[in-house]
C-alpha cells in the first residue's frame, strides 16, 4: 500500500490517480495527478517513470495534444486503455505540465507531450 493511500494500488482495477465516484466510475482526483507530475511517477501503478511516457486521451485530447490524465508507463496506458475504445493512447519523451490561467473554461491541469514517438 502507498503511504497516505486507504487502499492498494492495482494499475488496471485500482489506479492511483482515480477514485471511483458514488456511481462506481474512476474520477481523476487533482491532487494526485499534481504528484505525479511533479514526483515523475505513474497515474496508474505510482512507480518511477523512465521513456517512454505514455498518455490516455480521447480524441479531443489527442487532436489538441493536451491530456487531462497524468503521465504513466507504455503498459500501464495500454491496461487502462484496453476496456475503453474511445480511448488512444500517445508515447513521448516529454512533457509538460501546464496549469490553467485565470479565467479559463477549464480549471483542470493539462500535460502536453513535446516529443511524440
Amino acid at each position: 500500500m502507498i503511504r497516505g493511500l486507504s487502499r492498494d494500488v492495482d494499475a488496471r482495477t485500482a489506479p492511483f490517480a482515480w477514485e471511483p465516484d458514488e456511481q462506481g466510475r474512476p474520477v481523476l482526483v487533482g491532487a494526485r495527478v499534481t504528484q505525479c507530475a511533479l514526483s515523475r511517477i505513474c497515474g496508474a501503478c505510482a512507480a518511477s517513470l523512465g521513456r517512454p511516457v505514455a498518455f490516455v486521451g480521447d480524441a479531443d485530447e489527442v487532436a489538441r495534444n493536451a491530456f487531462h490524465a497524468p503521465p504513466l508507463h507504455d503498459e500501464c496506458a495500454r491496461g487502462l486503455a484496453a476496456d475503453s475504445p474511445e480511448l488512444q493512447v500517445v508515447l513521448t519523451a516529454g512533457f509538460e505540465f501546464v496549469r490553467p490561467v485565470a479565467g479559463a473554461d477549464d480549471r483542470r491541469p493539462t500535460f502536453q507531450p513535446n516529443s511524440l514517438l
